[in-house]
């Protein structure tokens, strides 16, 4: 079982930055693949940026070049910088993690662990 507290989100300015953070309860953080995803009223849920454990990403198309993921598996912490946010980023960001060695055998399935959630809003 992995255990996911996601923090860091706040009102915000069009333009503006923020950085939101998740901690992962788990012995051994460095064999997960870990994410965000969000999620605003109304509309699909969306993957936001990926980290495998690895280190390699992958960002959605709509915040390429505006966000940054990243991992410290020395503190067990999901990051994600966001910049230039726009009022379309307003919406619920979860943390989500699964086992990388699963998600290879397995590259379709969801992530199977997801936390509370931490919401953004952007204003015009």
């Amino acid at each position: 079982q992995v255990q996911l507290a996601e923090s860091g989100g706040d009102s915000v300015q069009s333009g503006g930055s923020l950085r939101l953070s998740c901690v992962a309860s788990r012995l051994t953080f460095s064999d997960l693949c870990m994410g965000w995803f969000r999620q605003a009223p109304e509309k699909e849920r969306e993957e936001v940026a990926t980290i495998d454990s690895d280190g390699s990403t992958s960002y959605g198309d709509s915040v390429k070049g505006r966000f940054t993921i990243s991992r410290n598996n020395a503190t067990n912490m999901l990051y994600l910088q966001m910049n230039a946010l726009k009022p379309e980023d307003t919406a619920m960001y979860y943390c989500v993690a699964d086992i990388c060695a699963y998600r290879r055998l397995h590259p379709s399935s969801p992530f199977g662990f997801w936390g509370q959630g931490t919401q953004v809003t952007v204003s015009s």
